[in-house]
């Protein structure tokens, strides 16, 4: 069945085909300008090129074909396999790699990868989403378990579902965050008003109970070229897994993270600030602790900070000729 999408334009300037990527991350750049080009995009009831800039008040309608079946199938693609046993991996995920394949996303994603290593995971639960029992989005890096048996996968989904599994992620917020240390409460739903998105939403519109841990590890001060800007380096548990949650939670208090575009500062770029250049969120899921579904034996594992995340902390704790930029 025809999916319809319908785009209100609320900050205008970019390029259309940049703009819904942004706004309907679940479609891929290249379906959105096949889109485009067969004519299945209108702008204020208009077919336009992809290289049209959209306007405040815009209406953008498409028209999205029914996809066609999907077959998954095994991927030589190298895995940072962090751990393996018998019943599980604990997989370092890079950034820009999907979990499991959807519609727009049909290859090279982790399942496929972890196919091609353990063949056996096919048909551990669901067939797209083989061995898979919690998710990371596509463009955090960091830690991510995979079932190989049904056995396994049940233990670690009720460990899940009893908020027994610790996550921890570094994140890198906008501004200085106070307090230190503290919760964050407050439900999150479908975005009313951009249905692609979340939000926090109150619970008798469909919110549901969503809860982070937090605290700050470092704070930076950068000022460049008589630009200043506050930072905030933050470790993150959720205790619940919504979607986007860490994202949203810190966005909502007025401290989105760097680099986020989709809940971020859209206009904010790191190197206008004399930053090494980001193209994702900082955000990279360093630990995960939980309980080994043959022994029962608690485990931990970290990943370590990427080059792309690492790199930007790097220069933000390098002193300027105005002084340095960590604060006490």
């Amino acid at each position: 069945m025809e999916q319809v999408i319908e785009l209100l334009v609320a900050e205008g300037g970019q390029r259309l085909d940049k703009y819904i990527a942004q706004e309907a991350p679940d479609l891929s750049r290249s379906l959105i300008q096949r889109l485009i080009r067969e004519g299945l995009v209108t702008v204020n009831g208009q077919t336009v090129k992809a290289s049209r800039k959209v306007k405040v008040g815009d209406t953008i309608v498409l028209h999205v074909p029914p996809p066609e079946p999907l077959e998954v199938r095994p991927e030589a693609i190298p895995l940072d396999i962090v751990y393996e046993d018998a019943d599980l991996l604990v997989v370092n995920k890079p950034a820009g790699m999907v979990v499991h394949p959807a519609y727009g996303h049909r290859t090279a994603t982790l399942v496929n990868a972890v196919l091609a290593h353990c063949p056996e995971i096919a048909g551990v639960g669901d067939t797209l989403r083989s061995g898979i029992v919690h998710r990371l989005d596509k463009e955090t890096s960091g830690l991510i378990i995979v079932a190989k048996n049904d056995a396994a996968r049940q233990h670690l989904q009720r460990q899940f579902k009893r908020r027994e599994v610790k996550k921890t992620y570094l994140a890198l917020a906008e501004g200085h965050l106070e307090p230190a240390q503290g919760l964050i409460e407050a439900p999150i739903g479908r975005d009313p008003r951009r249905r692609k998105r979340m939000a926090v939403v109150k619970a008798e519109e469909g919110g549901r109970e969503a809860r982070t841990e937090y605290r700050v590890v470092e704070y930076f001060a950068l000022q460049v070229g008589g630009k200043s800007r506050l930072y905030s380096l933050v470790e993150a548990q959720p205790v619940t897994g919504r979607t986007h949650q860490v994202r949203v939670h810190f966005a909502f208090i007025g401290h989105p993270l760097v680099g986020d575009p989709v809940y971020g500062f859209r206009k904010q770029r790191l190197a206008d600030y004399g930053l090494p250049p980001l193209s994702r969120q900082f955000l990279h899921a360093q630990s995960l602790a939980f309980h080994l579904p043959h022994s029962n034996q608690y485990v931990e594992f970290r990943a370590e900070l990427p080059t792309d995340l690492r790199e930007v902390l790097e220069r933000l704790r390098v002193p300027t000729d105005s002084g340095p930029w960590s604060l006490p």
